[in-house]
């Protein structure tokens, strides 16, 4: 056993926990850390701890990645997503027509031309692609 491997080991014990992610429960544990560190260290590459709060999110990313894949997004699912988040109404929606054709549209009975995308894309600062 090296000198260096025998440094380590004697602060594996303290550190290991907090670079473990194996199921739901570390990983929920992991995201509180991380945000404690980001409240204490924010943005800050000089604070002794922002190595730390890097490694922490890699970490979190790639366990993110392999258990909790986002799932697939129709155009109609952000269209209903922006509506609820900007708290409007199918009547607040003049780019797609009348409250008749909002409705059609968010039930599936009609879909989207390309004006309309072009003028919801414009609206929500979006990319057109996202109610496609």
């Amino acid at each position: 056993m090296t000198v260096f491997t025998k440094e380590i080991q004697g602060h594996w014990e303290n550190i290991q926990p907090l670079l473990a992610i194996r199921n739901e429960r570390e990983y929920d544990l992991a995201v509180r850390r991380l945000n404690q560190l980001l409240d204490q260290v924010g943005t800050n590459p000089r604070h002794p701890l922002y190595e730390l709060l890097d490694t922490l999110g890699t970490l979190i990313s790639a366990y993110e990645t392999d258990h909790l894949p986002i799932p697939k997004a129709t155009g109609m699912d952000a269209l209903r997503y922006l509506i609820e988040e900007h708290g409007l109404t199918q009547a607040d929606l003049p780019e797609i027509g009348s409250q008749g054709v909002v409705s059609e549209v968010l039930n599936g009975k009609r879909e989207l031309n390309v004006r309309q995308i072009r003028a919801l894309a414009e609206r929500f600062h979006v990319s057109p692609a996202a109610f496609i």
